[in-house]
């Protein structure tokens, strides 16, 4: 299987080259036979890549510890939900992973557009194939996934214990899925550049791709958070980590572009402004791919230094150095026809939501990288930490929420103040309302009270919103209010859509907000029968019991939770010792409620005496992001899933033109 997967990369990677060629070819010179050549050496690639993924895997479940990557990644007591996620638990499994989803893709956009878009699908092709071939050139002549080692182990190295986790099993693809799915986007705006076919049928095209995109990398940062929460035993979930900061900037850029596509839509307004943001996006997923992958910054997230930083350094330069250089040869054809009206508008409130966004992207992306550049210019490295990420950011991201508020309300073009009351009046009262109780409760953080307040004012507009559309169609209609409320949202999936995504957004910002300002922390020794009090909770301890099997041997502590004089449970926090490679873990044990989460964490335990360590945290509202991440996820459903209108145009495309009956 290994000399089956290298000649599948090998022939992939071919293959690859011939189609970026025949498609190019073909384009310039209208060529069907060569363009149609393309298209099926992208076919060729997904399943050739597609071949190396499924011999990879069989090597891995069939223990074949002679290839370097399974015994580096693998044991033979490895459980098998790991294993499988070994495949991208190393740097050569994952750059092969990579390479299957944007195959995969390749693949889909073919059959997307066989009918459609042909002017544009050569180029399209081509610059997804390009960006196929650079990941598979790294795979064939610098770090082979399928190398054989001179002698064959008897056992494996094992998956880092910090991976073996359920999350592991899901943050990685989620995350990948995001970052490889910017490709799309990006290779059908450098097709519009290249054909100079710039009005918004690309962008109609590609928007369920950039919103598929926008899903999975808001996803990915989720899951990675909660991960990093249950895992670390440090009782936070974000760190600004220089890998975090990577999957954080694309989404941000991702946000903007979703948000400013509307205006081009709507007004014909920010066409470069918008091809910048797909370019930058793009750009931020591979630079994000060599940060974790070049060594030159130091994170628990990263893989182990190599020497492919270089390589991507070069490839995101050829990226950028074409597609900026196509954008400025067209920048005639890129002038708008209107302009901004009034400060008071929909189109200006986006704007600034806009340039929020890039402007933490930046803040991130400088955070990051100072360091690096500090210690090249000046050999010495300046650390950048938490402190400068919250203060910068804070303030933007509660302009960010307040914004949420204002967009969804504000009218097209220009504002009348009677309108801006009208809208506004209910919302700012909820909002007043709510820093006013929350200083009341005794919140005297200034930055909450003022976050709160906020969030309360955006969450009242997109209810008002949701009221006014409901009470409307209830009027005109004499629908039943739910049955109002559910056509209503059928009747515009995209602009629902994206209020119940604001929801979410705001309840992942409350959760944040809250969680970081109002914890608690307490770290204490206890002996059989001590208890210590955490905010309103009462931990008892109550003992250890020890568990071991083939791979890992198992310490449990186990501590009754109080509240007012009731048991309402117990949490069981272990130390976990496992034997391949000999290294210790810690796993969080967690009472969570709507209010807040009891967060406790073995810190050791003296067999001689009897004393554990344990350090707790309550963290207050937590649990509201990861609801606000379920409620994101129902608003991107709703705002991807085809309406009754784009459904019947899709079946009528499918349809010869010569067999459909005139009426």
């Amino acid at each position: 299987m290994g000399e089956i997967g290298r000649l599948a990369i090998v022939l992939g990677f071919l293959v690859a080259l011939w189609g970026i060629g025949a498609s190019v070819v073909g384009g310039l010179r209208r060529n069907q036979g060569l363009i149609a050549s393309g298209m099926h050496a992208a076919y060729a690639f997904s399943a050739l890549t597609g071949i190396a993924v499924l011999a990879l895997l069989q090597l891995l479940l069939a223990r074949d510890f002679n290839v370097e990557y399974v015994a580096s990644y693998s044991s033979s007591t490895l459980p098998l939900q790991y294993t499988i996620a070994a495949l991208w638990g190393g740097m050569k499994g994952s750059l092969l992973w990579w390479t299957f989803i944007l195959a995969t893709f390749n693949a889909i956009v073919q059959l997307q557009n066989r009918r459609k878009n042909r002017d544009q699908m050569p180029y399209v092709t081509a610059t997804l194939l390009a960006t196929g071939a650079f990941f598979l050139s790294l795979l064939v002549f610098v770090t082979d996934p399928f190398e054989r080692l001179p002698f064959t182990p008897t056992e494996g190295s094992d998956l880092n214990p910090l991976l073996q986790n359920y999350w592991m099993t899901i943050h990685p693809p989620s995350l990948y899925l995001g970052f490889v799915s910017t490709t799309v986007p990006f290779a059908f705006a450098v097709a519009a550049l290249v054909t100079g076919k710039l009005g918004d049928a690309w962008i109609r095209t590609t928007r369920r791709w950039a919103l598929f995109s926008w899903f999975f990398l808001s996803l990915g940062n989720l899951f990675g958070a909660a991960w990093a929460y249950v895992v670390l035993g440090w009782g936070g979930y974000w760190a600004w980590d220089p890998v975090e900061n990577a999957a954080f900037m694309p989404w941000l850029t991702a946000t903007a572009y979703l948000h400013s596509v509307m205006i081009q839509e709507k007004k014909d307004m920010l066409k470069v402004w918008n091809m910048v943001l797909v370019i930058l996006t793009f750009s931020l997923t591979i630079f994000g791919t060599f940060l974790t992958r070049s060594g030159v910054i130091s994170s628990v997230h990263s893989f182990t230094q190599s020497g492919l930083g270089p390589f991507f350094l070069i490839f995101l330069g050829i990226a950028l150095a074409i597609s900026l250089g196509l954008l400025f040869w067209r920048l005639p054809l890129l002038k708008s026809r209107n302009e901004l009206e009034s400060i008071f508008s929909r189109e200006a409130a986006f704007l600034l939501n806009n340039l929020i966004l890039v402007g933490i992207a930046f803040t991130v992306f400088w955070g990051t990288v100072f360091p690096v550049l500090s210690e090249w210019v000046r050999g010495v490295k300046i650390t950048v930490g938490p402190p400068f990420f919250n203060r910068v950011n804070a303030p933007l991201g509660i302009a960010l929420v307040f914004l949420m508020g204002v967009g969804p309300v504000i009218a097209w073009r220009r504002a009348s103040w009677t309108s801006l009351q009208r809208s506004f009046i209910g919302p700012v009262g909820a909002g007043v309302g709510t820093g006013l109780a929350a200083l009341l409760l005794g919140a005297g953080n200034f930055y909450a009270i003022v976050a709160f307040s906020v969030s309360a004012f955006a969450l009242a507009t997109v209810g008002s919103e949701f009221w006014r559309g409901m009470r409307v169609r209830q009027q005109m209609m004499g629908e039943a209010p739910w049955t109002a409320l559910s056509r209503l949202i059928g009747k515009n999936r995209r602009r629902y859509g994206g209020y119940v995504i604001h929801v979410g957004v705001v309840m992942v910002f409350i959760g944040i907000v809250a969680s970081s300002v109002f914890r608690i922390e307490i770290q204490k020794g206890l002996t059989a029968g001590q208890a210590v009090e955490v905010g309103d909770y009462t931990l008892r301890f109550e003992g250890v019991f020890d568990e071991s099997d083939s791979h890992v041997d198992i310490r449990k502590a186990r501590l009754s939770v109080w509240e007012d004089g009731k048991q309402l449970g117990e949490v069981l926090p272990e130390k976990r010792f496992y034997r391949k490679p000999e290294q210790p873990t810690t796993e969080v044990s967690i009472w969570s409620t709507l209010g807040a989460d009891l967060y406790v964490v073995l810190g050791s335990y003296d067999t001689k005496s009897g004393t554990g360590v344990f350090q707790v945290f309550l963290n207050p509202m937590i649990s509201w992001m990861w609801i606000g991440g379920f409620v994101l996820v129902i608003g991107t459903v709703i705002c991807m899933w085809p309406s009754y209108a784009e459904r019947t145009a899709e079946a009528t495309s499918r349809v010869p033109a010569g067999s459909r009956t005139a009426t």
